[in-house]
């Protein structure tokens, strides 16, 4: 009968349960096809486990309540001075200080070197004090009182598995630094790309102004020969659909130029509502083709470059592991121990194991006792699984070695191309120089002619656009060349401040 009973308080438990488990789906959307409307608190914010608030007929709307917590415009980060320009070296100080991914960055760095401090306190004794209370029946007599242990656990000797799993946390640690100055680097050809392209969105606003003001010439020629009987309505209308152009090329420039002013903020990591003056670059000298040869700048780069020494690290911190798991197979050497005062009389010759303190053994009644063991344990039998996990890192180094390998020819693959970049970029702006002055010579002489009446719209027209495009063409190599130049720069591993 007692059993019956027993069966049944059990099974009414579990459906209790299973039903609490269930219920908790009025939490979700009631259907797929209407909103979700949760409950919400004073400020606007969400009650965890609410159930959904009806929808009101004819309002239903998939916009979320507005948490006033939240609802903050991001600030700039302080002390920046909105009247002066700011230069790339000082944004980019500005970016290391206030972009949210070196603070975690450091934070990573942080948390593996103390990961190391973690591993190496294994090399030192584990010493755990308790106090415990205790009632005790036994018979009809009843008792109760106190235990008091200290115990101690320490391991001697281990065939270098911890200093092993030691050198693990400590590369570990080299590899969270490594990422640290990684994103440094990052962060640093972010903000150098984006500062030149700003610039050269830029130079393309300067450059529709003034093709703005070349139409409106050309314009007026046009009108001032028509009112003088020589021109032709259509030559009238050619001229001012050329402005019109020009006047779209405008506003476009400057679209693009507000765009990489956001550009810029978002990679330096503040609020693209900052509002800061950006210096021009339009007279930044070009950086030389490398002076070295490319073989010495691979050479150097493959020894500095931060997935490359990621890469070792990860290497030597696998052939670690490996030497860790064959220790598994050796002995260990160990000396644990435990003090313990009885206090009450109690019929208690033990105590379980607390937490990370282990059981404490031979404890007597009302007296103080201390017990030392000193020995070794060795494995004998685990059904292969040390073989499997020795087999594992193992196989772990042999991948680590392999993916060092692959990325010393990524990163030659990458200084090559960086390094053919920045040498076309310096001949295409050569080139595109030559072309803006050839281009302007053009313009100015089939205007004069136009005017001279011995010229064509037509020529006017195909000179501004081939002076307009040349211009162009000189600004997108200029910022190309700059760019060329810090992506090598990264690539070589050499990205460590403000490109010069």
């Amino acid at each position: 009968m007692h059993r019956r009973s027993g069966a049944l308080a059990l099974t009414l438990e579990a459906v209790l349960l299973a039903g609490c488990a269930t219920s908790a789906l009025d939490m979700a959307p009631a259907r797929p096809d209407q909103p979700w409307s949760p409950e919400v608190g004073a400020t606007g914010e969400i009650i965890p486990g609410a159930k959904p608030l009806p929808t009101p007929v004819g309002e239903a709307t998939y916009e979320l309540p507005v948490n006033s917590n939240l609802a903050t415009i991001p600030a700039p980060p302080p002390d920046l001075d909105h009247d002066r320009p700011y230069t790339l070296p000082e944004l980019i100080d500005i970016a290391q200080t206030s972009n949210p991914l070196t603070r975690t960055a450091w934070n990573r760095a942080r948390e593996a070197a103390l990961a190391a401090g973690i591993a190496r306190s294994a090399y030192l004794p584990n010493l755990t004090a308790s106090a415990v209370l205790v009632y005790q029946r036994l018979d009809r007599n009843t008792f109760d009182g106190t235990i008091s242990t200290l115990a101690l656990q320490w391991l001697l000797f281990d065939f270098g598995q911890r200093k092993a799993l030691n050198n693990v946390a400590k590369q570990a640690s080299i590899i969270s630094n490594i990422a640290f100055t990684a994103v440094h680097q990052q962060v640093i050809y972010d903000v150098s790309l984006a500062f030149y392209a700003h610039g050269a969105a830029r130079a393309r606003v300067t450059t529709a102004a003034q093709s703005l003001k070349n139409a409106r010439d050309v314009q007026t020629a046009a009108e001032e020969r028509y009112a003088n009987g020589i021109g032709t309505v259509v030559e009238v209308a050619q001229a001012r659909q050329a402005t019109a152009q020009a006047q779209l090329l405008q506003v476009q420039a400057d679209g693009a130029a507000r765009d990489a002013y956001l550009s810029l903020l978002t990679a330096m990591g503040i609020s693209p509502l900052t509002q800061i003056r950006i210096a021009d670059t339009s007279d930044r000298k070009l950086p030389v083709a490398a002076r070295a040869s490319i073989e010495q700048i691979v050479a150097e780069a493959l020894g500095r470059r931060p997935d490359v020494l990621t890469a070792y690290a990860m290497q030597v911190a696998s052939a670690e592991s490996a030497r860790a798991a064959k220790a598994e197979f050796l002995p260990k050497f160990f000396l644990a121990g435990s003090a313990a005062y009885n206090q009450g009389n109690l019929q208690v010759t033990a105590v379980p194991g607390i937490g990370q303190q282990a059981a404490t053994v031979n404890v007597s009644e009302n007296v103080r006792n201390f017990t030392l063991f000193a020995g070794f344990t060795i494995p004998l039998y685990d059904a292969g699984t040390r073989v499997a996990a020795l087999r594992q890192a193992q196989a772990r180094t042999d991948s680590a070695a392999l993916a060092l390998a692959h990325t010393k020819e990524e990163a030659v693959r990458q200084i090559v191309a960086a390094e053919n970049a920045l040498r076309t970029s310096l001949a295409a702006h050569d080139a595109s120089s030559s072309l803006v002055s050839a281009a302007q010579t053009t313009f100015d002489a089939a205007l004069g002619a136009y005017r001279s009446d011995v010229g064509s719209i037509t020529d006017v027209t195909l000179a501004h656009t081939q002076l307009l495009q040349a211009i162009n063409a000189s600004t997108d190599a200029h910022s190309a060349a700059l760019s060329a130049a810090a992506t090598l720069a990264l690539a070589a591993g050499a990205l460590g401040s403000a490109p010069r």
